[in-house]
């Protein structure tokens, strides 16, 4: 068997469907390509450790501990005699807007990979789907075939 490109292979299944219809080979070549081998880069500690804080950024138990902690510092500077972030809380909001500003761009790398990985999917889906319209065109054919010998006796 042949090794063929992406290209040349479809040039090659439009070009002489009639014929290449019973050749499992060109079945398999569609599906060569399979999900997980599809040239993911390997994944550095960083990485990982991006996409585990914008999973944990992203849940409610992100929300509720983060909602705790601004209750008990807000309550802990209002209720003590000599506040180290007194009442506006300017420090409180440095702090929002530090939190902010790191986790945004981590929870976007987390969303370009994953934006890759369905990428990859969706041209193996198409890969799959056009795999079976070609079983179903063949089948099709074996089927008016086996009529038209019913139709001729």
């Amino acid at each position: 068997m042949q090794k063929l490109t992406q290209s040349q292979l479809l040039k090659h299944i439009l070009q002489d469907t009639s014929k290449d219809m019973q050749d499992e080979d060109i079945i398999h070549l569609l599906l060569e390509q399979s999900f997980a081998s599809k040239q993911q880069p390997k994944q550095t500690f960083l990485t990982k450790l991006s996409d585990r804080l914008a999973a944990f950024g992203g849940s409610w138990s992100f929300l509720f501990l983060f909602f705790t902690l601004l209750v008990i510092w807000i309550c802990f500077n209002v209720m003590i005699q000599d506040p180290f972030d007194p009442y506006p809380f300017i420090l409180l909001n440095l702090c929002l807007s530090c939190i902010s500003s790191f986790q945004a761009p981590i929870i976007m790398m987390a969303q370009n990979r994953q934006a890759q990985k369905d990428k990859i999917l969706i041209n193996n889906q198409y890969k799959i789907h056009l795999k079976n319209e070609i079983i179903l065109q063949d089948i099709h054919e074996k089927l008016d075939k086996i009529i038209e010998i019913i139709e001729t006796k």
